[in-house]
């Protein structure tokens, strides 16, 4: 049993506890083996590590919280509960890889923690979300740990040559070249989790690979884990042949943002028309990640809600 001791300053106690102690209760009732006792300006909290962890993020979260707008409410009581139980502290269990720099990499959100127990039961899992919330990372990661744990022999990782509002035909060298600059995200995370000689020796010999969705027609992908990256810019046909090119002993996750489709405006995402032809193939699986598992600066959290709620306005 750990002790932690929170003394608030400058703040009025009956608004911070709410009345007859309503916000501190309601924090208790979250976490049933902690106590969380309030005297005088003191808030004592009792418990495990982890849970004590949790409760003072959230106490110094509402602080910061008072001290900037005056007032705490039940709902602002309910966010913040939330947006923690949606925080994980890495154990040795929930750690995929371990990263060149010596830091653990695991899912930290709720949703990334459902992606990884997803693509541990099922062969094929669609993982859907916006900008920041960790899919293609963590997409990496397992495709990675799959690697290293001898489950399969290769990583393919790919994504559709989509020009994302820029000429392409205007770039020097071939199709992989002009693409590389978009796989950019792919080689930062793959840094990040293999030492560069060794890499380079995987790259080098086809261990890992990556390349455009084009160089995947008329290929079965045998005993390899396959990551198809920024599937919303696919057309129905090209994500049907990707699919298709799955082999056995194969592991499929394809990512993909539906909020930002860069195709012609008169052409489809085989990305949304593919979700709603295999929704009832129980066999899939299919994650949604959402502003909660954003895990960039806290602003891009704040920027998605705000485009979220324009369009739903619209």
């Amino acid at each position: 049993m750990v002790e932690k001791i929170i003394t608030l300053e400058n703040i009025p106690l009956t608004e911070f506890l709410g009345v007859e102690n309503q916000n501190i209760n309601d924090i208790a009732s979250a976490f049933p083996k902690s106590k969380i006792v309030s005297r005088g300006n003191e808030i004592r909290i009792q418990g495990t590590s982890p849970e004590i962890i949790q409760i003072n993020a959230i106490l110094n979260s509402l602080v910061e919280h008072y001290h900037k707008f005056g007032t705490i409410t039940n709902d602002q009581i309910k966010t913040y509960l939330n947006q923690e139980e949606d925080k994980f502290v890495d154990s040795d269990a929930d750690v995929l890889v371990y990263g060149t720099k010596g830091f653990k990499i695991a899912p930290k959100s709720k949703n990334q923690k459902k992606l990884v127990e997803a693509v541990r039961k099922k062969d094929l899992v669609f993982a859907i979300g916006p900008a920041g919330t960790g899919k293609t990372y963590i997409s990496v990661a397992l495709a990675v740990k799959a690697l290293k744990d001898r489950d399969v022999k290769k990583i393919i990782i790919t994504r559709p040559a989509v020009e994302a509002g820029e000429n392409l035909g205007f770039l020097p060298g071939d199709l992989k070249e002009k693409i590389d600059p978009y796989l950019r995200p792919i080689y930062d995370a793959l840094h990040d989790m293999v030492p560069g000689e060794k890499l380079r020796y995987y790259m080098e010999n086809g261990v890992i690979e990556i390349a455009p969705l084009a160089y995947m027609r008329g290929r079965t992908l045998n005993d390899a884990f396959i990551l198809l990256d920024e599937a919303q810019n696919t057309t129905p046909m090209q994500i049907k042949m990707f699919l298709t090119r799955m082999g056995p002993n194969s592991k499929v996750i394809v990512t993909g943002d539906m909020s930002q489709i860069d195709l012609p405006t008169k052409q489809k995402s085989g990305l949304a028309e593919s979700l709603k032809i295999l929704k009832n193939i129980k066999d899939i699986g299919f994650i949604e990640l959402d502003g909660k598992d954003v895990i960039r600066h806290k602003l891009v959290r704040s920027i998605i809600e705000a485009y979220d709620k324009e369009e739903n306005a619209g």
